[in-house]
């Protein structure tokens, strides 16, 4: 009888330790009764915006302070005609999009303007100064690209200034320093002829100590704020002529100045 009754003792145990293994399993049940809750305050929240409203004028009151403090908003008549209201949910997304579009439209086609009447100067400013045999002015997508030609700048094989070179810089400085919101880009490029040398093992570093070079001159001699500036070297990878003749090599030979509109040097600060 005494077994028996330690027997089932033991099987009381086993169960009882059985029956905790299997609470234990997975989560607690007042997660039940707290996604619920949780479920239900998203939808009435959800629901509330859904119907909120917001008044027209308040609504030009924030378009107008966003052009006051950031100056990319343009001024004008409202896409929401008078005494109508912003809300009903997002049944007023459409207009808000053709909105910003519009803005986004007269922003690149004042960008547009920058560039061509930059691109005009650079061409009367270089014609003038007697430099369209050393430099080239050319109009890009979001840029203005100036060009040294081949052998203006450094010797073959060489990142170190040419003593003819500086009156070069000091001229196109004139017109760079009319440019101080404009973000200015110094890039470097050779031909597809190798260069292995202890300070140039292969042509990307020629290319770079290029762009360098120039970018530390206007930087130390001319007072330019570095913040400005940025640069690159393409090595022989970005060739603008072709490689098998020494007339595509010289012209694949160079250094590019190209100084970016206004809203580009925005958009490229705040990536």
């Amino acid at each position: 009888m005494k077994k028996m009754k330690g027997k089932q003792r033991r099987v009381n145990k086993m169960s009882r330790r059985k029956q905790e293994e299997e609470v234990k399993q997975g989560a607690p049940e007042w997660m039940n009764t707290y996604g619920d809750m949780v479920t239900l305050l998203l939808t009435f929240f959800v629901l509330l915006f859904s119907m909120s409203t917001v008044d027209a004028e308040k609504f030009r009151g924030f378009i107008n302070s966003l052009e006051g403090s950031v100056g990319i908003l343009s001024g004008g008549s409202s896409v929401i005609g008078d005494g109508s209201e912003i809300g009903n949910g997002i049944n007023q997304l459409p207009d808000l999009e053709k909105y910003f579009s519009e803005t986004t439209d007269q922003m690149d086609l004042k960008s547009l303007e920058e560039l061509k009447k930059m691109h005009s100067d650079m061409e009367k400013y270089i014609k003038e100064n007697h430099l369209t045999e050393k430099v080239d002015a050319k109009l890009g997508d979001n840029y203005v690209t100036l060009t040294f030609k081949d052998g203006v700048l450094f010797d073959t094989g060489k990142a170190e200034l040419k003593p003819e070179a500086i009156e070069i810089l000091d001229k196109i400085g004139i017109q760079l320093a009319k440019y101080p919101n404009n973000r200015i880009r110094f890039e470097g490029h050779t031909d597809n002829v190798p260069i292995r040398t202890v300070q140039f093992p292969s042509n990307w570093e020629l290319s770079a100590a290029r762009a360098i070079a120039v970018a530390k001159y206007y930087i130390n001699e001319l007072s330019f704020d570095p913040k400005q500036f940025s640069t690159e070297g393409f090595g022989e990878y970005s060739p603008i002529a072709d490689n098998s003749t020494a007339e595509g090599r010289a012209k694949n030979r160079r250094v590019e100045i190209k100084i970016l509109s206004e809203y580009a040097s925005n958009a490229a600060i705040n990536q």
